[in-house]
């Protein structure tokens, strides 16, 4: 019985160090994700002005630019999946991993070559394992991405898309993020960066009912999407990242609370059954204590007779 009460007392010190861990993790994401919240919030306006501006640009003029104008036959596309580096966040990364798994389907089943990037360690060692092939891939920076980070991802990107099929290019780009909807919503969503769908674009951008203003493009429309090709690409991007590491943050803390309150309950069950191992323990030994106690007054009566 002292056996068995050494085994739950060292299990409970093995979980309540397991819940401190979580309960730290917990509290790191919870002020991780209120400084991604303020990202986002700050980079979004400028990704939906900079899309707005391509809209009026698009819709203005007749010029055929692989930013607005949709190739003939689309051969090949580029999907870009946005992972993490690290786990412990539920089912975030498989959710993206699913999603991108499933629009790379489709578009096979389209008829069309599927060119695959991948941001995060997590998104790398899923496709690793399975032998699939990966086009480029970067890491380090998913928990806190920068401007730079995503204009890096951004630039091979930019150069597929402006590199003719039949030299290995692409005709056009999806990306693959889970959008940060609120502290317990988080959702994986694939769409297309390139070429932009002006009349989807122009709804979202444009509130009902508000007329779009006229442009003079100088020194032509074509020149002024060559220039808004990479900043809008790049914006997109470092948008995405942004979500994706707002939600990996959310979706950690989340996963770290269940894990501490589960460690929580696992600690009151061992310490229930510790106690009842203890109370059985001592039972035992009264029991022989008093057993001893009676055969000795037994034998000391049968000398006396």
């Amino acid at each position: 019985m002292g056996a068995q009460l050494r085994v739950y007392k060292r299990r409970i010190r093995s979980v309540t160090a397991t819940k401190k861990i979580t309960k730290a993790m917990e509290m790191i994401a919870a002020s991780r994700v209120v400084k991604a919240q303020r990202k986002v919030a700050a980079s979004t306006p400028y990704a939906t002005e900079l899309t707005r501006a391509v809209t009026a640009v698009g819709t203005g003029s007749n010029t055929k630019h692989p930013l607005t104008t949709q190739a003939e036959t689309v051969t090949r596309s580029a999907v870009l999946l946005l992972t993490s580096d690290r786990g412990l966040a539920g089912a975030f990364n498989s959710n993206a991993i699913k999603a991108a798994e499933q629009l790379t389907e489709r578009l096979e089943r389209e008829g069309k070559e599927v060119d695959v990037y991948i941001v995060g360690r997590r998104g790398v060692a899923h496709y690793n394992f399975r032998e699939r092939k990966i086009a480029e891939s970067w890491s380090g920076f998913t928990d806190e991405p920068t401007y730079a980070d995503a204009k890096k991802v951004a630039a091979p990107l930019i150069e597929a898309i402006e590199t003719a099929t039949a030299e290995g290019g692409v005709d056009e780009l999806h990306i693959v993020y889970t959008e940060f909807v609120s502290m317990m919503t988080q959702q994986a969503l694939d769409a297309r960066l390139l070429p932009l769908s002006l009349e989807e674009v122009a709804q979202e951008a444009a509130p009902k009912g508000e007329i779009l203003p006229l442009y003079d493009f100088e020194p032509s429309a074509e020149d002024v999407l060559d220039a808004l090709l990479p900043r809008y690409v790049e914006s997109r991007i470092y948008n995405a990242l942004l979500q994706s590491a707002a939600s990996k943050h959310a979706a950690t803390r989340r996963a770290m609370k269940s894990a501490t309150d589960n460690a929580g309950e696992l600690i009151n069950t061992l310490s229930r059954l510790a106690n009842a191992a203890r109370q059985a323990e001592i039972t035992q030994e009264i029991s022989e204590i008093v057993g001893g106690a009676s055969a000795l007054a037994d034998a000391t009566a049968g000398s006396d007779r």
